[in-house]
């Protein structure tokens, strides 16, 4: 799997000028996670209580008195305290995303665990972990991406075996959420699917769950462990505002009522930019009909957000009806780049002046096109598994 490469760009510090895009609940967020992990990566300096040095020779037993006793006995509480930390946080990854689970591993100076995973013959899975986790605080990072049920099975069979192999607490990092969209009955003899996998992944044995842009809020409820929802905004924030486009040329979109919400947030954060919404009727599953523009956008700059992008038949008729009425760019942002077809021919058809999604689902080669940026979401994954592992807030970081 080619390794994505993030735009020099996104490196650029936000603009102080009122005039453009900032965000300063983001900005520092490389900055904190940076120190956050030089701070458990160096190893602190102790006092060892003094030692004899050998005569011929021979070693001699140290002297362990009412004066050495207190430093003999901090210098054994650093070094089981520098132990306890390289040891008992553990990170192992499934395969449905193996490159961001590398790549958040780096960030946070550590390795990933050894774990064998293989399917037989007939495509059952079989999971092995090739390293003790007895005691352990175990994150294991596994999307449920496509195909959905393969990588949902998979993350239930790890869960599963680090139970078996007495982790002390086992949390299921799922950087994109599948079958979140079945939340409600909106019709008769419809499933909840949603409640279904929250049910499946609790039964399994997992202890609480860390999931980004979860596609909507009561999702998490269906849970019965805790779920630390992890926002992707603030990297795509830092991204946009790298942009320096004007602020009273911005306006935010949300591609349908139920996104008004996000769009709003997200709208607060780029300098309290202007809120458009599209109001459309979906005649099927993955078939969209737009029917009318609620807000001015007329020769302004228009920002599409939205969870994910599947067939981009909402967001692609949204994005014409924006060309329509005078828009002048439109740009696309999302979290989770789904990507099924016909995605990326609407997507690449010249409506978008840039599409810009996380990598939560590996992009393939063969899915990238030129106005397609992938950012990635290792900085703010990794911090969000230190805070939990030190049970330290989570929210604080999208204040």
């Amino acid at each position: 799997m080619a390794s994505l490469t993030l735009p020099s760009s996104y490196s650029t510090s936000l603009s102080s000028s009122s005039t453009c895009l900032f965000s300063s609940s983001c900005s520092s967020l490389r900055l904190r996670h940076t120190a956050f992990v030089t701070k458990r990566t160096r190893l602190p300096s102790y006092v060892n209580c003094e030692i004899n040095k050998p005569v011929d020779e021979k070693p001699i037993i140290p002297i362990i008195n009412d004066e050495t006793l207190s430093a003999f006995l901090q210098a054994k509480r650093l070094q089981n305290a520098v132990k306890s930390n390289s040891t008992k946080l553990k990170i192992f990854s499934g395969t449905a995303n193996p490159s961001l689970s590398q790549e958040t591993a780096c960030n946070m100076g550590l390795e990933l665990g050894k774990i064998n995973i293989k399917r037989f013959a007939d495509g059952e899975i079989y999971v092995q972990l090739q390293e003790s986790v007895r005691g352990c605080d175990v994150f294991l990072i596994q999307p449920t991406c496509p195909p959905a049920n393969e990588n949902l099975m998979e993350l239930l069979v790890m869960v599963d075996a680090c139970r078996r192999a007495s982790a002390k607490r086992i949390t299921a990092v799922i950087p994109y959420f599948g079958y979140a969209r079945a939340d409600r009955k909106t019709q008769g003899r419809q499933s909840i699917a949603a409640k279904l996998v929250a049910n499946m992944i609790t039964k399994a044995g997992a202890d609480r769950v860390l999931a980004c842009d979860i596609h909507s809020g009561q999702s998490m409820g269906y849970f019965d462990i805790p779920v630390d929802h992890v926002y992707c905004q603030p990297v795509i924030l830092d991204y946009l505002a790298s942009k320096k486009i004007c602020s009273n040329d911005l306006v935010v979109v949300s591609p349908d009522v139920g996104g008004v919400a996000r769009a709003r947030a997200f709208a607060k954060k780029l300098s309290d930019a202007p809120l458009a919404i599209i109001d459309k009727r979906r005649q099927g599953h993955n078939l969209a009909e737009v029917m009318n523009l609620i807000g001015d956008v007329k020769g302004k700059v228009a920002v599409m957000l939205d969870d994910m992008i599947d067939t981009a038949g909402t967001i692609a008729k949204g994005a014409a009806l924006l060309h329509d009425v005078g828009a002048r760019e439109v740009y696309a942002c999302c979290s989770h780049a789904v990507f099924s077809p016909p995605a990326l021919e609407r997507l690449s058809s010249g409506l978008f002046q840039e599409v810009i999604t996380t990598n939560t689902i590996p992009v393939m080669d063969k899915n990238y096109f030129p106005q397609l940026t992938v950012l990635s979401v290792a900085n703010l994954l990794g911090e969000t598994i230190w805070r939990v592992h030190d049970d330290s807030s989570v929210s604080s970081i999208f204040q």
